[in-house]
């Protein structure tokens, strides 16, 4: 009896250990730290919510977006989007076509947005 029980506790052990291991695996925020070691572009975004900022990481920056919701002329939308990356002094590489590239792929998913971008990256995007 307590064999059957030992093995069963086994088995439950091993369920719960390979259910972690996969929520672990498809989480999206290690999805972005993974992509930010490697240098590629990846973009974290919750559609569904509009009070969730998303995130960009490109060429091994990583960038922070918040969104705004507004009218347009036939509906709600996200209007404004404010762009700000939470270390500034590691941002030497980071070109002027690196940002309109960010650019584009933001308005791909915010048509109607207007994009503002926070000191220091809005000096390299007035020059």
């Amino acid at each position: 009896m307590i064999v059957i029980l030992f093995r069963f506790l086994v088995v439950i052990a091993m369920i719960v250990l390979i259910y972690t291991a996969y929520k672990y695996i498809v989480n999206p925020k290690r999805k972005l730290e993974v992509a930010q070691e490697k240098g590629e572009f990846f973009f974290l975004d919750y559609n569904d919510n509009i009070k969730k900022n998303f995130f960009i990481t490109y060429k091994g920056f990583l960038f922070e977006g918040e969104k705004y919701l507004g009218t347009t002329e036939d509906s709600f939308e996200v209007i404004n989007i404010v762009m700000h990356t939470r270390n500034p002094e590691q941002l030497k590489g980071f070109e002027r076509k690196d940002l309109y590239f960010l650019e584009e792929e933001i308005l791909i998913r915010y048509p109607h947005a207007e994009i503002e971008w926070k000191y220091p990256i809005n000096k390299l995007h007035l020059k």
